[in-house]
């Protein structure tokens, strides 16, 4: 055989074997879950791999997982299921990662081949190498030690160019991750951004909360600030690369930098740094947060989104629920008077803001006259949008220890009466749009054929007559025609050509 025939060959292999290099991401949950995906692909893409929408192609398989929700945790099981059937006919690896309750990790630790936390992601390439590692950082156990797996070898029976599990002996029952470890070399991984003009920013990990029906202080650990320089750094490169919608994340974004103090900006700090650049920039684009606690929501976050054109009018503050004895039962450690002064200071110093919130019915013990109370305060408060949950137990929370004693048809019509009340009252808000000239921004196409969809300022849904895909990722200014209670149409005045450019 020719020495050039022999290359010929060998690149042949290799390009075989990279077409067969691809993974396949589902990712469950909240935007944070989002964001972090997008640093996963990062990691993947600097392995050699390439993404796929079709799971049969994929040799590595991933779920950056939820477990704040029975339903996407339920999602998790089912995929795990499928995925080790194809195992039967290729080979593959299989992680998960992302919210992951301590008693989730210990089943996932039998069902996956890795199972990290997401501060560990820079070490994935060494996981992948070494499949069915276990790294010590990554597991904290109540008793015993940590079993350190061992590589991968002839010696264990694994044939050449065959990736096999690791054994691991001697674990004991009980398992925790600890998600918080070295959160910074994960933030130092660059997003592979799924959108051009759409990013988030994550600016803290983590909650000290602890509200009794939440798990996330235990799926993603205490509260810990991302560097400012860091996240100013990371906006201003997104701006310059042309991003017009910006969400900066966390558990609890107002508590930025109160583990640093002395050390980090304050959350208002860290707003009017952006709005600042903002201003000198030149360039127009949108900056959100989420999600805020009203217990830290001070008068001072609402006065700086006035005074900067690019701090978006839109507020999510959620709620929860509209009694003081419930908001006591949840450890949400603030009042609806608290509440009742935050909306103030939104309406009057930030008159056409949009407000959206997070209500939980059903929540253990709610009686009829605690939930007319939430009721009420939807009514006084006037959301453009509630994301309402019947409540679902959460092993690790603190209320999973109480009985979910509101039966599910109760929660059930709880949460129809809840909805109609946002409708209620979110489109007196929408009608007043009509007639109005709104800047929006184009993000795609819509179900219904021949339009696009976008979103205002307050991130209300707008649909127009449109067929030029060019716009999807510009701001454009539209005619609202008409209004329903989640969404308003409108028609296009003109195209800022220039903008375009």
């Amino acid at each position: 055989m020719g020495l050039r025939h022999a290359k010929t060959i060998a690149t042949r292999r290799i390009h075989k074997r990279l077409k067969l290099m691809k993974y396949h991401i589902i990712s469950l949950g909240c935007q944070m879950n989002q964001s972090d995906t997008e640093r996963v692909k990062t990691v993947l893409h600097s392995m050699g791999y390439s993404p796929t929408d079709d799971e049969h192609e994929a040799s590595i398989l991933g779920v950056i997982a939820c477990s704040v929700r029975q339903k996407a945790i339920d999602k998790v099981y089912s995929r795990i299921a499928k995925w080790n059937r194809l195992k039967n006919r290729k080979n593959l690896i299989t992680f998960v990662s992302g919210c992951i309750l301590p008693s989730d990790g210990e089943k996932f630790l039998k069902l996956f081949d890795l199972v990290f936390p997401m501060s560990e992601l820079p070490d994935l390439p060494q996981m992948v190498s070494q499949y069915g590692i276990v790294t010590p950082s990554s597991l904290q156990f109540f008793s015993g030690e940590i079993v350190k797996p061992q590589p991968v070898t002839k010696d264990s029976g694994a044939q050449a160019g065959i990736l096999q599990p690791v054994s691991i002996k001697g674990m004991p029952a009980s398992l925790k991750l600890n998600p918080g470890v070295d959160i910074d070399r994960f933030w130092h991984v660059d997003p592979t951004y799924s959108s051009d003009f759409e990013a988030f920013i994550p600016i803290q990990n983590g909650c000290d909360k602890f509200c009794s029906f939440c798990a996330v202080p235990y799926t993603r650990g205490r509260e810990v600030s991302r560097p400012s320089a860091e996240i100013i750094g990371e906006l201003k490169q997104l701006v310059e690369n042309g991003c017009k919608s910006i969400t900066l994340l966390g558990q609890n974004v107002n508590s930025y930098g109160l583990d640093k103090k002395g050390q980090e900006v304050s959350f208002t700090e860290l707003l009017r740094l952006v709005g600042q650049y903002g201003d000198a920039s030149g360039h127009e684009f949108w900056v959100y947060f989420t999600s805020p606690h009203p217990r830290d929501m001070t008068d001072d976050v609402i006065e700086v989104i006035a005074q900067y054109r690019c701090l978006a009018k839109q507020i999510h503050l959620p709620v929860q629920s509209g009694d003081d004895h419930v908001l006591l039962r949840m450890n949400r450690k603030h009042s609806m008077e608290k509440y009742r002064h935050i909306m103030h200071t939104i309406r009057t110093l930030l008159p056409d803001a949009t407000v959206f919130t997070d209500i939980i019915v059903g929540f253990t013990g709610e009686t009829d006259e605690q939930f007319e109370n939430t009721r009420k305060a939807m009514e006084v408060f006037k959301y453009n949008m509630a994301y309402i949950a019947q409540y679902s137990v959460r092993p690790g929370a603190a209320s999973s220890r109480w009985e979910d004693d509101v039966p599910a048809d109760v929660k059930k019509a709880r949460y129809h009466i809840l909805s109609q009340e946002l409708l209620k009252h979110s489109l007196p808000f929408n009608r007043q749009l009509v007639g109005k000239t709104v800047r929006v921004l184009v993000r795609g196409n819509d179900r219904k054929q021949g339009y696009l969809s976008a979103h205002t300022e307050g991130r209300i849904v707008v649909r127009f007559a449109a067929d030029d895909n060019s716009l999807i990722g510009q701001f454009i200014d539209l005619r609202i025609t008409s209004a329903t209670p989640l969404s308003v149409e409108g028609e296009m005045v003109a195209v800022d050509v220039e903008k375009l450019i």
